[in-house]
């Protein structure tokens, strides 16, 4: 009788590996990024228009607005033309975007409509591969525009510190998590009309994240809730690094975005697992 609860049982050990979205075996996850690859072989121009709409920001804003408004003081105390200020943040606005409607309105078509991953399950990749897969997928696109845009900003003179070396890395980690916390709030929509929710929180953040003022122009009240949201600690982090205001803080912006990644990867792992196996 022992040994048969002993078998019954959950063990602390099988409790951590359900939680965790890592999965069981070798994992098959890098498939579907291959597929994915594959499928973007003929739709290289929805990656490219991702990427440009930062880069008309940049000189609309940035160059344009800037013959205006000729320098900005950072938080930091440093002063730098306004194209510099702004660049960081479109940066940090381009990982953002790239991840998230990559995360949503293209995994809920898969999910859906086109039902995907019913077909994945046939194969021998399961739902936390899946949750992986297209996860790694949505910070791989992010972070391609995230690189293409840094060459675009070096060419316009926007980037004078060798800490932008790490800007893209940087990049990775904010596009893993929106990635994370977009594919996760997709396993709860229910039509194309759920999407104008990702336009409200996206377009505000965008807007208001610190992306194209200093934090210290907003009222106090406001600034505790700029710093609250995922952007701006995305933002932060990016401007840190493009302008060489590097500095103890910066463990507080990426603290944040990893935690933020872990839960919405673990969140969608599990809710993937309960949607195609139910």
């Amino acid at each position: 009788m022992s040994t048969q609860g002993t078998l019954t049982r959950p063990t602390a050990a099988s409790r951590v590996v359900r939680l965790l979205p890592v999965p069981a075996g070798a994992g098959m996850a890098r498939i579907l990024v291959e597929r994915n690859v594959m499928s973007f072989r003929h739709g290289w121009i929805a990656i490219i228009t991702g990427f440009a709409e930062p880069v008309f920001y940049l000189f609309s804003l940035g160059i344009g607005l800037g013959s205006l408004v000729r320098t900005v003081t950072t938080d930091g105390g440093t002063v730098v033309p306004y194209a510099h200020f702004v660049a960081p943040a479109l940066l940090a606005s381009s990982a953002m975007n790239g991840a998230v409607f990559d995360s949503t309105f293209n995994v809920f078509f898969k999910l859906k409509y086109a039902k995907l991953y019913d077909s994945v399950l046939a194969t021998p990749l399961g739902p936390r591969d899946v949750a992986v897969g297209e996860i790694g997928w949505a910070l791989i696109r992010g972070s391609l525009y995230a690189a293409a845009f840094l060459a675009v900003a070096v060419a316009a003179g926007t980037v004078h510190s060798w800490w932008a070396l790490l800007a893209v890395p940087a990049a990775t980690l904010i596009g893993f998590a929106f990635a994370a916390v977009g594919m996760f709030a997709t396993t709860f929509m229910r039509s194309w009309v759920d999407f104008d929710y990702v336009t409200l929180a996206i377009q505000p953040m965008f807007l208001f994240s610190a992306t194209f003022f200093p934090l210290a122009t907003y009222p106090g009240a406001v600034q505790w809730v700029v710093q609250l949201t995922p952007l701006y600690h995305g933002v932060a982090l990016e401007r840190a690094l493009m302008l060489g205001e590097v500095g103890p803080g910066l463990v507080v912006h990426v603290g944040y975005l990893v935690v933020m990644g872990l839960l919405g990867l673990v969140g969608t792992a599990r809710r993937i697992e309960k949607l195609l196996l139910s």
